[in-house]
């Protein structure tokens, strides 16, 4: 069953996994080199042992497809997965005069009451990048991460390469090819982004009428970001499938540093005593035969039966 895959990750970096410091001065459960196969003919693999928030998922790989990098349009459809570090970088800007918010990310979680005004100014600033376009021009964007690279790759010639037009088209011509990759690393832009692209690459390969997908990920918080990981490449997989006209075949998920934070593990332990539940459908708008003319509506999950979701703080 393909959630037992990840459950497996989950118990096996509890049991085995190094202690390490990281960025965010949480600390992790860390393995190095991991890899899970998911076959998108089982069904569609959103956890069950945690109810996900779909819609979330849509809207963001939605956001990446249009090549966008200003979190002015996941506001607009309640997505806040990247609220934090867009106002990280507001907060380290000279226009910003408000309460002193040095380590914020690291304070949010660990003090109460800074936690409050923490929630404050992050609400003030959602509410001025909806209503201020000049604002959330300047202050919205968060570099040029996986939208833009995934469809405007800058090149030194000063062209713009769209890397997710060409592999559907090299899908639809040249089946067989071994060159059907994408990738959002791109080391020249990496200092100016918000956060560097922790799913760093992907490639297709088609065999007998199906299309599989593998993603390289450089770093997985496994509690909070790999199941929005594997379930927004599977979608992006039936998506592609379906305008390239073949059937999905597997999501292959390779791990670099797959780490639990610490401030996880009880969460993980909860999770993994739960039972789970059969896997949902997912439905796609069978009018619609271009990736980049889908919206939120004609994306849907059919019978997703979850256990309730478990709260856990997100390291910034």
């Amino acid at each position: 069953m393909s959630e037992q895959t990840y459950l497996d990750l989950a118990r096996t970096i509890l049991e085995t996994g190094h202690y390490k410091e990281d960025r965010t001065n949480t600390g992790t459960y860390s393995l190095f080199g991991y890899q899970m196969r998911f076959d998108l003919n089982e069904g569609f693999p959103l956890l069950t042992t945690k109810k996900v928030p779909f819609g979330l998922i849509k809207s963001e790989l939605l956001w990446f497809l249009k090549g966008d990098s200003n979190i002015r349009y996941l506001l607009q459809h309640n997505n806040h997965i990247w609220d934090e570090w867009a106002f990280e970088r507001y907060v380290q800007s000279a226009d910003y005069t408000g309460p002193d918010m040095t380590d914020f990310g690291h304070r949010a979680q660990t003090d109460t009451a800074f936690n409050t005004v923490y929630r404050d100014q992050m609400q003030q600033f959602n509410e001025r990048i909806l209503n201020d376009e000049a604002f959330a021009k300047q202050y919205g964007e968060l570099g040029d991460i996986y939208g833009k690279q995934w469809r405007a790759w800058q090149t030194r010639s000063g062209d713009t390469i769209d890397q997710i037009k060409n592999v559907i088209e090299q899908i639809k011509t040249n089946p067989d090819s071994r060159r059907l990759i994408v990738s959002a690393w791109n080391p020249e832009d990496v200092p100016s982004m918000a956060l560097p692209p922790c799913h760093t690459m992907f490639q297709f390969y088609v065999n007998d009428g199906r299309l599989s997908c593998q993603l390289y990920q450089r770093s997985g918080d496994v509690f909070l970001g790999v199941p929005f990981n594997i379930a927004s490449y599977a979608l992006l997989t039936h998506l592609i499938a379906h305008e390239t006209g073949l059937e999905v075949g597997e999501f292959i998920h390779t791990l670099g540093d797959a780490h639990i934070y610490s401030n996880h593990v009880e969460q993980v332990k909860t999770q993994l005593e739960r039972p789970i539940h059969t896997a949902p459908q997912l439905w796609l708008n069978p009018d619609k035969t271009s990736i980049f003319d889908f919206d939120i509506a004609d994306i849907k999950l059919e019978n997703y039966e979850a256990e309730p979701a478990i709260k856990a703080p997100v390291a910034v």
